[in-house]
């Protein structure tokens, strides 16, 4: 089973990484790029039909404020950019906005950023992967009729390639990325050219009639706007990653990271612009809800996305481009999700070094990624796509308030960090760089904190509130967590009265039979000269209980016997009130419990031994002053387990070495204890 599980791991993961490869997994820009930047770059591919279907609730003629909204999410993701070169430059150490606003504004605004960043990485898994089966769907119709099962497929394929690195996750997405790059492009300059060719470029649900919902005027009209302005507004998430994942770039990393960033921005916002205007050239109309707007549309009519609508209209004379568009836009789509997979980790493995999440989330797996938190991120999404049956719709609404929460306390908080530094800063050019880079993000602020505000007022009651209820739950656990750890610090921080030893020491050694196992518990308690020494054993059947007595003295063994009697043949209450009645009575010693231990190499052996022992040492492992001892008894096969773990560790460069022991556990190996009847192996 071990074996299995062992070769299963590697063909899944790979094998192991030293520690001292890690600087060999940092990132060029050109890698970097799709690794942190695949989330935002793919946001184009939903934001300009979310622009679209929103405003569609007032018929054709909102479509012509399109531009303008359109251009204004431009304006604020340019903003965000240069703030966050800014944070990229001050904070290169990969805390992000955590950190800028931990020490700026303080660790409670800290922690609110970090649940609203978890929650945002959360939702951009479940959002990318819906989306991009959305979009393959429009050109592959069994993946647009079961997108939660290929929803589920996707997200475990990608949590497999983070698990075995981000180098080599970078690597194998770096491809589809830049494809998607060259496709939207090449549709965009084709269109123009064809446009200004003279072609009549005319999608097909061109010739339908937007039929809107209600008539729209005043603040009701304003308050469309503003909605429509709020999804499309999701083309700026995934900002924030890069400035989280700074330390996985190459030196110098502050550079590459702002580099990275602006070619982001750049990107994005051509993708973007030229998306919407091809839109309104083609003609496409793209409702929100088709079935009931869109008036003369064929029986059983299937809305494509925005993007797919385009395509087979660029492409009506070569077809292959329009499935190649589609399927390359479902690609980055789904691979969009590798962003939350590279910074989700990162900020939990930070949050769990500062005792805010469980201390598992620290630590690197074999791949040198934070396996622990790529598993739990990939769980939770799996749950909001099964929850949401990969609807597009309803998990957008979720989305985005986290990333403008993060985004606006982040721009406060450099604004703080410049005031601090100006303070001490007496050389005149460095106090104008800081005074400008400070106008920057005092500007980013003032963007981000409207458009938050916007997207609360549009988005609470459409779906919204779940997100901020769940950033609120995480917000709490936190804090629990925190107030644990702190405890237990204070309960088992050293003073000099902790160095003062005990009394005495007393050992019981637990036995049922005299064999083996007993005999090797005995002369390991004896080995350790403790003041006094006592086998203890219960009497649940008097005949057997006596034979074991009279073997004892026939043996003339140094260690007395104490039998305990058990009226009703209980095993583990006599034990337990027997050892601590002699912690009570010498409440100054140590009472060390010793228990023979039954080590088996089959999963099948577990339920046929040490199953009273555990029960026992569950038990005693609550008692105060109480130390327990397992001490092992190899059968015959563990041994063979033993020898066939070498043989494979032989083989293994990466492994050999680790285990100079007689014994190496398998992974499945019980520290239960091979007690029964108050001893050991009878069980």
């Amino acid at each position: 089973m071990s074996k299995l599980t062992t070769t299963a791991k590697h063909l899944l993961v790979g094998r192991p990484f030293r520690s001292d490869r890690l600087a060999h997994t940092l990132l060029p820009k050109r890698i970097a790029l799709p690794v942190f930047a695949s989330d935002a770059l793919s946001s184009v591919a939903y934001a300009p039909g979310e622009i679209f279907a929103v405003l569609s609730v007032a018929g054709l003629a909102a479509y012509s404020y399109a531009p303008w909204i359109a251009g204004l999410v431009a304006l604020v993701m340019i903003v965000v950019v240069a703030s966050y070169r800014q944070n990229v430059h001050a904070y290169p150490s990969g805390g992000g906005d955590y950190e800028v606003v931990t020490e700026n504004l303080g660790p409670t605004f800290g922690l609110l950023v970090a649940s609203a960043l978890l929650v945002d990485y959360i939702l951009t898994v479940a959002v990318s992967t819906a989306a991009g089966v959305a979009n393959i769907g429009s050109a592959i119709q069994i993946v647009g009729d079961h997108p939660v099962w290929f929803s589920f497929a996707i997200i475990v394929l990608i949590s497999a390639l983070n698990l075995r690195g981000i180098r080599e996750s970078g690597s194998a997405f770096a491809i589809p990325v830049y494809a998607f790059i060259f496709s939207i492009f090449a549709m965009i300059i084709t269109g123009f050219a064809e446009y200004f060719a003279g072609a009549n470029l005319q999608a097909q649900s061109a010739s339908f009639e937007l039929q809107a919902e209600s008539a729209l005027t005043g603040l009701s009209l304003i308050f469309l706007l503003a909605k429509s302005f709020s999804s499309g507004s999701a083309a700026l998430t995934g900002v924030e990653a890069i400035s989280n994942g700074v330390p996985a770039f190459k030196k110098p990393k502050s550079r590459n990271a702002a580099t990275t960033l602006a070619l982001m921005a750049g990107l994005s916002v051509t993708m973007m612009l030229g998306l919407v205007a091809l839109t309104l050239i083609t003609g496409v109309q793209y409702a929100e809800n088709a079935s009931l707007q869109l008036v003369g549309a064929p029986p059983g009519y299937y809305q494509k996305t925005l993007i797919a609508q385009i395509a087979e209209t660029v492409f009506a004379g070569f077809p292959a481009g329009f499935y190649i568009v589609s399927f390359v836009t479902g690609l980055i789509l789904v691979l969009a999700c590798n962003t939350a997979f590279n910074g989700f980790p990162v900020l939990g493995s930070i949050l769990a070094q500062d005792r805010y999440l469980p201390r598992q989330l620290h630590t690197r797996g074999d791949r040198l990624a934070f396996s622990n938190g790529i598993v739990f991120l990939a769980v939770i999404a799996l749950v909001l796509i099964v929850a949401f049956q990969a609807d597009v719709g309803a998990l957008i609404q979720l989305y985005i308030v986290g990333v403008f929460v993060s985004f606006t306390l982040s721009q406060l908080g450099m604004i703080r960090h410049w005031n601090k530094l100006l303070r001490t800063e007496r050389d005149g050019g460095a106090r104008r760089r800081m005074r400008r880079s400070q106008a920057i993000n005092a500007i980013g602020f003032c963007f981000t904190a409207v458009v938050l505000v916007i997207v609360l007022v549009t988005k609470f009651l459409a779906g919204a509130y779940i997100a901020i209820l769940a950033m609120g739950i995480i917000f709490v656990t936190m804090k629990a967590i925190h107030r644990h750890y702190d405890r237990v610090s204070r309960e088992i921080a050293a003073d000099e009265d902790d160095l003062v030893l005990p009394s005495r020491v007393r050992s019981i050694v637990l036995v049922s039979k005299l064999h083996l196992p007993t005999m090797r518990a005995l002369a390991y308690a004896r080995a350790t000269r403790p003041d006094y020494l006592e086998a203890v054993t219960v009497n649940v059947d008097s005949e057997e209980t006596a034979d074991l007595a009279r073997e004892w003295e026939d043996r003339q063994i140094p260690v007395p016997l104490k039998v305990i009697d058990s009226p009703y043949r209980e095993i583990t209450k006599p034990v337990l009130d027997y050892v601590r009645r002699t912690r009570t009575d010498a409440p100054r010693d140590i009472v060390t419990v010793f228990i023979p231990e039954y080590v088996v190499g089959h999963w099948w052996e577990h339920l046929l031994h040490n199953q009273s022992a555990l029960r026992l040492k569950t038990r005693l492992l609550f008692t105060p002053g109480v130390m327990v001892t397992s001490v092992p008894w190899q059968l015959s096969s563990s041994e063979a387990l033993d020898a066939r773990i070498r043989e494979r560790a032989e083989r293994m460069p990466s492994v050999r070495g680790r285990f100079p022991g007689s014994v190496f556990p398998p992974d499945g190996t019980t520290d239960e204890p091979g007690y029964g009847r108050g001893g050991s192996g009878d069980d």
